[in-house]
């Protein structure tokens, strides 16, 4: 890996130096949809941030392309298996997936009494609305997401998610998640942010904002509605990218937010999500556990009640910032929005947070 020395279709796959063309796997796969051939120490490899990088084996490269809106691949990866890459980012993958979105969904439908309906935004891949469709409550679920091609590629190709594309309880729309809640009257019980990072300039990032969060999200939800949304690493120093921003910002919002995190993995970090409502979340874990047998169809993998209760409990370093006002580096990672008046900065500065479940 010292001697990386190129990348292939737009994705930061590389092999290493004297690799030659007979050296080259040209092995078809009942799944491979194109006969791509695949050096045989072929790497993925992905910039976490400057001087560091994550880069692990694969077996084959299934699949790349463009979208109108972005660029993706399917991986056979040696470590974990099949892996879906967006933009040069790693977004899941097959041995490790269940662990980041059983932790985006089982939270929230759970701390509700009786989640009905459920709006994803984003989501393009299948596996939240899968786990969603697990609940047994569940009626119906939205999944709105922006790129129509990512979602047929992903309809056509992650097998492990094709029986939730066939579910009649799913309505997918094709929009920009926004507009698209903007124009709905209907509430919903619970919203899910599947987004990507509010890198500043990047498409999602005006769906972190605190104008957002209070005038498009808070308005769908029902009364006792929950909001939650993934935040980006949340490691002992990856925290203060966009997890304490997000968190600090719904703090803006809701009265109540629970930031939590898991290891995942094939991203190398722990990875955040936070959940919001106006509606205290009092569920202990003999609790979150009855309520899984009572809704839940199958074992969940990952997540139980004891496992929430320690995701839910941060590192002493995180907690601490989440704590205190937002300083230089927050100012960096502001999303900003232009209106008509003018620019202004709005993901919002906080104030110091005695309890961080949100009791005020």
């Amino acid at each position: 890996m010292a001697n990386i020395i190129t990348y292939v279709q737009y994705q930061r796959i590389s092999w290493t130096k004297g690799e030659k063309e007979d050296n080259m796997d040209t092995t078809t796969r009942a799944d491979q949809p194109l006969n791509l051939r695949t050096p045989k120490s072929c790497w993925y490899e992905e910039e976490i941030e400057e001087n560091l990088r994550w880069s692990f084996a694969l077996n084959s490269i299934l699949h790349t392309g463009a979208t109108l809106y972005q660029d993706i691949a399917l991986l056979d990866t040696k470590p974990f298996g099949k892996a879906l890459v967006i933009d040069g980012k790693l977004q899941s993958a097959e041995t490790d997936e269940f662990i980041y979105h059983e932790s985006l969904v089982h939270p929230a439908l759970l701390h509700h009494p009786n989640p009905r309906t459920i709006f994803i935004m984003g989501g393009g891949e299948g596996s939240t609305a899968r786990e969603i469709l697990r609940h047994k409550t569940a009626e119906k679920v939205t999944m709105c997401d922006i790129d129509e091609e990512v979602v047929e590629f992903c309809k056509s190709y992650l097998i492990v998610n094709r029986e939730a594309f066939c579910d009649p309880r799913l309505e997918l729309i094709i929009n920009d998640a926004r507009a698209e809640l903007e124009s709905r009257e209907e509430g919903y019980d619970v919203i899910i942010g599947d987004l990507a990072d509010p890198i500043e300039g990047g498409p999602c990032y005006k769906l972190y904002t605190k104008s957002f969060y209070e005038f498009t999200i808070k308005p769908r939800l029902n009364p006792g509605g929950i909001f939650v949304t993934q935040a980006g690493p949340a490691g002992i120093f990856s925290h203060t990218e966009v997890f304490s921003c997000i968190y600090n910002t719904l703090r803006q919002v809701f009265k109540y937010v629970v930031p939590f995190s898991a290891h995942i993995p094939s991203f190398a970090d722990t990875w955040g999500w936070v959940m919001a409502s106006d509606t205290p979340f009092l569920l202990g874990a003999d609790e979150l556990d009855v309520r899984m047998k009572q809704r839940i169809k199958g074992e969940n993998r990952y997540l139980d009640g004891k496992t929430f209760s320690s995701a839910s409990t941060l590192s002493k370093a995180a907690a601490t910032d989440l704590r205190e006002p937002l300083t230089g580096w927050t100012m960096r990672h502001m999303c900003t929005q232009k209106e008509q008046q003018g620019s202004y900065m709005d993901m919002a500065m906080a104030v110091p947070i005695e309890i961080l479940k949100g009791e005020n």
